[in-house]
């Protein structure tokens, strides 16, 4: 993964619980690098490893943590990284998350190496759809609850997002049943 997503990790935890909680975890994970660099390549054991030291340190399940960090992701990280290709993305929630696969298609040409996940929306209704993410990375499947729910944040949209098909024997993805409601309806 890129710097910017350990940085991301980084700045959650130091926003909530401080710089010296932040060091501990990059203790526990074993994690020697002093400055992530937003736009080099890392391997992903080092993020993997940090969120387990995180939720160590913090006593939270790794779930709760990869939730609370799509939801930053969405709200502080990709707002300041991406901004105007984040607003470009769409003016309403399921706009947006019909435009998802455009969004990564733009942000892999300001990083090369990047491996972005692929998004599709099907089942497509007025108030519902179904997400369909595949990853070749495991275990994200929490961290897409929390960034369907930072999205819905974002476009002032009450979402509620339940995995209903997890990725293993059945199936070679995650499907998520992704639900709304407009701010006139609630």
């Amino acid at each position: 993964m890129y710097g910017m997503v350990n940085k991301a990790v980084e700045e959650l935890v130091c926003l909530h619980h401080g710089e010296h909680t932040w060091q501990k975890i990059k203790e526990r994970s074993d994690v020697d690098v002093d400055v992530f660099i937003s736009n080099e390549a890392y391997p992903d054991d080092i993020t993997y490893r940090l969120v387990g030291a995180a939720s160590e340190i913090l006593g939270q399940p790794a779930d709760e943590i990869l939730i609370a960090f799509g939801e930053h992701w969405v709200l502080n990280t990709a707002q300041k990284g991406y901004g105007q290709m984040m607003q470009a993305g769409g003016r309403t929630l399921p706009e947006f998350l019909i435009n998802l696969p455009n969004f990564h298609s733009r942000v892999a040409m300001i990083f090369p190496k990047l491996q972005p996940p692929r998004f599709e929306c099907r089942d497509i209704t007025p108030h519902s759809l179904r997400l369909h993410y595949y990853s070749h990375r495991p275990g994200l499947a929490s961290f897409v609850v929390g960034l369907m729910q930072g999205l819905g944040k974002m476009f002032h949209t009450p979402v509620v997002v339940r995995l209903a098909i997890p990725k293993g024997d059945a199936s070679d993805h995650d499907v998520f049943d992704v639900t709304w409601q407009t701010m006139s309806e609630t």
